[in-house]
Formats: C-alpha cells, structure tokens, sequence
C-alpha cells in the first residue's frame, strides 16, 4: 500500500508569561512552517508579548522553532538507475569519498544495445561506477530515473540512470591490453585450474566490489566472481578532475594457498583495510543424506562439482575446507595474502560487516531455514580466534504482518575456537574421496554427530549409531560449531528460519557516532544507527506458521529491507522491519508479481552517511533497480 509520506510542519509557538501584578502578555506570533519537499526555513521569530496592565511589560513571545527538512514524498524509494535486461544489481559499495560502485551481474548475452558513454554493449558481466556524483553529499531532492520504455531496446539494453554517469571499469574477459605488454592473461573473471593451469570458468558473475584507498582519488578495487570455482579481481585506479575513472592495473587475487574459494558472494572492507570476501553456494547445511546428495556421492556429481575436481585436480575436494569469509590481507601488494576465517563459521555466506570495536563480527546465512551469526574475536583486527553465536528472534506479540512486525534478539553461543585448531579438524577429511561412499550413510558429519554436541554426549555417537566413520567413538570436541554451523545453532536454539537472508550493512561512522558520541561525521551527532539487512524473499520457513518466525505471505516473493538496533556493546538487540516490497500478486506472473515501483526481491544494501540507504534488486523486473531509500520518510 502506497503511503504518502509528509514532511512534519515546524510551527514556532510564542508562549505568554505571566507579568507581575499585570495581566499575561499577548502571544507571540507562530514561525512560518518549512515546505514539503525540500529544506524547510526557520520559523521567524514570535513578537513580544504586550505589555501587561498596571505598568509591568509581558515577556517577549518564545521564538519560533526551524522548519523541519522535507523528505521525498510517496514510498520514499528514489530509482537511482535501473540495469539492463537480465541482469540484477550486485556489489554496491560507497566510498568515503562518495564514489558509488555497482556491477551488472549475468545480464542477457542476447543484448546487443550500445551506450554512448562507454560505446559498449550489456551482454556479459560488468563492473562499474556512477561518475561524476559525490553520493556523500547527494540533495534529498533527486528525481526517480524513468522506467525503461517497453518499446525502447536502448533503455531496456543498458543503464538508466537519475545522477551521474555510468562508466564501465571492465567486463568478463577483459584482457587490459592497453596497460602494459602483458595485460590481464586470460581476462577478468577468467579462473584457472591450480595444477593444470587450464582455464575452467570464465566467470560472468561479478558480484561485492570493495575499495581500498591509496591516496585522494586512487585506489584498489577488489570485485568478487562469484561461480565454482570463485575468483577475486583487483584493478588499481585514479580518478581525474571531471570524475571519471582510469584503469592502471588489474590481476587476479591468488586463492591458490586455500585450494580455491566457492562462489564468491558479497562483502565488505574490515575497519583496518582488508576485504572481507563471502563463500556462498557450496555448503548443505541441512546434513541429512536421506534427503539431499552427498557430496562424495559417485553417481551424483553435480556440474560446479566437476569444476572444482578440475580446478583442484587430481585431488577429491573436501567441502570442509569451504564456506567460509576469506580475509585478504596486505590487500595493496604484488600478491595478497588470503586467510579463511574458520572460526566465524561454515555456511552460505551473504556477506559479514565488521563493527568499529573491530572485533564484533555479523554474518547472513543466504539460505533456506538460514542464521543470523554473531562472531566476538579474541583481540581487535583480529579474526583467527573467537566466539560464535546464533540469534534467538521472538516474533512481536499478536503481529504477523511483515510490514510491522518486529523480533526481539537473545544471542545463543555455540563454542569458542580458534583457525589452527578448527583447520586440523578439517584436515581429517582431505583424504575422503568417492571410494569412501557407502549408500545411506555420510562420509562427513551427520545430524546425530550434531545432536550428541548439543546433549554434551562424551563421545560422537558409532556409525551405526548414525555417526561419521572419521568421528565414531571419538571423544567430543566442537568441531560441529564450526563445520556444520547451521545445524549446530539451530539444535542449539537459534532460529533457523530466515528465507533469502542478504546484504547487511553499517555505516561505520554513524555507528561509531552514536555509539561513543564522537563527531566522526562533522555534522550533527548521530545518536542512533543500526544495521540493515536485505531479505529477497519473504515465505518458506518464514511464512509456514512454525517456529520462531511466523509472518504472513502478504509480500512474499517481493522481499523487504530491515533494521537492527545497536547497543552500547555493539550487540544487536532488536530486529524491524523498515521498508517491504508491494503486495506480492500471485495470480500475475512475470514482472507484473511485484509492483515496478515497490522493491522486487531486494539483494545488497548499504547506508550511506546521511542515514539514507541504498538497495539492489535481484528480482522479477524486466530491468532490476538500484533504489535510494529516506528512512526519514516513515
């Protein structure tokens, strides 16, 4: 339901005291009220009271009080651009300096429409950047781009854009010839095999872009590739006087040392400076063999499997040593070092952010039943030791519509490890391979190996007890906290009912801002900012009247952004929602399911300085958008 939001009038009110032993003086006159719409004025001030009887004056009238900002009216929702056909918006990232990064993941290869900015075509992956706009000091007062024209290819072949222009860095394959004698071998996104040196995937799946200062206007930037096996590029780039972008170096990051990632989803920058890149995909963290394939199944194996045997070849891959945030470290040298975080766990990892206190860590589960996790490292910039936890949601009481309903957030810890002790667990399962599968049992750790940590059993239950051959009859350790994230936590309590878990994001200055009441942003103190969390489909476990969360179908499909509030301790505290989709029409089908000017299944989100926050669809649209949204306008 389209609501149309007001700005609230400032009206100055000129208050009377009583004059001694005189009547009350006359009321000042009220300050004029802000416009709607843009920077309301300041009231002028109220005209002193009249003097009051037997002689003595009345005090002056109180001055009227400043007219409050207008915000933009409706929904709120600005459509900063929309992408071309196919594709859907993927790795929003807003620099300090406000430079606005996003990509065009798997647009149609059949598009054949060329811009007249960068004189290329929308058919494959593409990184780029809206140049020539300070996204930090953006006016409230932008104007939605238009919906491209059904009768337009060109509007409906390229990007469509309200504020600056959209330049192309660089695109699947891109060889950067023009650098130097060698360029780019291969081409962006292009991965190859670790032994064979073959290539295995050229990747048209660019997804988190994060950048790293060199200086004022240069620069890494780092983009994830997000197919099996996944990849990480980095281009090296200036920016000149008009705001446009030049390329210098570009490579790709070496995974090589953890034998390749998985998928690579969405991210951030850490606080200090490294890209924190997410392994997605790859994980069942059902683990149960009786419903889904078993990874070292020989009659089972799946296409993105058989790209890993190639990349890896001739080793089996073991799924264990996936499914994890990856830290790259020394981010701006000739080759980068590459870290996984065993210890903020194995799952389908969205993205994590970083809080200020450096070592409180937040990850989304990107899946069907997902968890919402919480990491606490040991020591600040620091992620190879910690504790994880899993949120334990309580639904508001006698609510279930979406678009008001809350969760209140109790934190359920799992277990404290460290990198080095977790990566000898994982070891134990380098040298499964398909020989090793046995029909009805697993080769890796099972349900009831969850389930006896979770009752404190001494030991892991036999095989046939329903256990693992590597862990029957071991004495107990945490291993399954750590491996099998999902299960742990959701035996352990926490809710395992988020559907489409996405992008959540901070602003790091507000959040510091409010927390320690510092002027980090040189504007007026923040006192309150919160996480926000991208959900792309709201049904499933969401809306099957079961468990913690239990929320009608009413917007489904169409998804919806939330916000979670930040305690002094950098702890969230309370989950609600922010802005839905539109009602999801389930007798329409195509674009038509989710209203054009609504959200459609919202993917990354970020929030920029001013509190406003930025959202990518990954939706049913003919043209997915890149939406702007004023939370001042609820």
């Amino acid at each position: 339901m389209n609501r149309v939001a007001y700005s609230l009038l400032a009206s100055a009110v000129a208050l009377a005291l009583t004059a001694c032993n005189g009547d009350d003086g006359a009321t000042g006159a009220a300050g004029a009220a802000g416009p709607a719409g843009e920077q309301g004025d300041a009231g002028i001030n109220g005209t002193n009271g009249s003097d009051g009887q037997n002689g003595a004056n009345g005090q002056n009238g109180v001055d009227g009080t400043t007219g409050k900002s207008g915000v933009n009216g409706g929904s709120g929702l600005i459509r900063i651009a929309t992408v071309p056909a196919g594709a859907e918006v993927t790795g929003l990232h807003l620099t300090r300096q406000g430079d606005l990064f996003f990509n065009i993941q798997h647009p149609n290869d059949a598009n054949t429409e060329v811009d007249s900015f960068n004189q290329k075509t929308y058919h494959t992956g593409t990184v780029g950047v809206l140049s020539g706009v300070n996204f930090n000091d953006l006016p409230r007062n932008i104007v939605s781009s238009a919906v491209p024209h059904s009768d337009s290819a060109l509007e409906q072949q390229t990007v469509v854009s309200a504020v600056g222009q959209y330049q192309i860095l660089g695109q699947t394959g891109d060889t950067f010839a023009q650098l130097n004698e060698q360029g780019l071998p291969g081409g962006l996104g292009v991965i190859y095999g670790i032994s064979s040196k073959q290539e295995i995937i050229k990747n048209n799946m660019p997804d988190f872009n994060g950048f790293v200062p060199a200086g004022e206007n240069s620069g890494y930037l780092f983009t994830n590739w997000e197919d099996y096996p996944g990849g990480m590029s980095r281009l090296k780039m200036s920016k000149a006087t008009n705001g446009t972008w030049s390329v210098e170096e570009a490579m790709m990051v070496d995974f090589d040392s953890v034998k390749g990632t998985a998928a690579n989803c969405f991210g951030s920058v850490s606080p200090w400076g490294t890209p924190l890149t997410s392994e997605e995909w790859i994980v069942d963290s059902k683990v149960d063999t009786t419903t889904n394939p078993a990874w070292n199944k020989p009659t089972d194996v799946s296409s993105r499997l058989e790209n890993f045997r190639q990349f890896l070849a001739p080793e089996f891959p073991n799924p264990y040593r996936y499914g994890y945030i990856a830290e790259v470290q020394n981010p701006a040298t000739d080759t980068p070092d590459v870290v996984k975080h065993f210890t903020i766990g194995r799952y389908e990892h969205e993205n994590s952010v970083v809080m200020p206190d450096r070592r409180t860590v937040y990850s989304s589960q990107d899946d069907t039943g997902g968890v919402l996790f919480k990491f606490i490292a040991d020591q600040p910039e620091d992620l190879s030791s910690g504790t994880l936890y899993g949120a334990k949601l309580t639904q508001d009481a006698g609510l279930n519509d979406p678009a008001v309903t809350g969760f209140d957030i109790e934190w359920v810890e799992l277990a404290s490890n460290t990198n080095a002790q977790i990566e000898t667990w994982i070891a134990q399962y380098d040298d499964v391979t398909s020989a090793d599968y046995v029909e009805g049992q697993t080769s890796y750790l099972s349900v009831a190996d969850v389930q006896a940590w979770v009752d404190g059993k001494a030991t892991y239950p036999t095989v046939a007890e329903g256990g693992s051959p590597i862990t029957a009859g071991k004495p107990m350790d945490d291993r399954v906290a750590f491996l099998e994230s999902r299960q742990a936590a959701r035996l352990k309590g926490a809710t395992a009912e988020w559907r489409k878990l996405e992008g959540i994001s901070i602003n790091h200055d507000r959040v510091l801002e409010a927390i320690t009441g510092q002027d980090v942003i040189a504007d007026e103190i923040v006192e309150k900012a919160y996480m926000y969390i991208g959900i792309a489909d709201l049904d499933s476990t969401m809306t099957d009247g079961e468990g913690d969360m239990q929320l009608s179908a009413r917007v489904k499909d169409c998804g919806g952004v939330y916000r979670a509030s930040i305690d002094s301790n950098y702890n969230l505290t309370r989950i609600e929602p922010v802005v839905m989709g539109g009602t999801y029409r389930s007798s329409l089908t195509g674009a038509e399911r989710c209203d054009v000017n609504q959200l459609s299944q919202p993917d990354n989100v970020i929030v920029m300085r001013d509190g406003r926050i930025l959202i990518g669809e990954d939706g049913f649209q003919e043209n997915n958008t890149l939406w702007m949204y004023d939370p001042q306008s609820k």
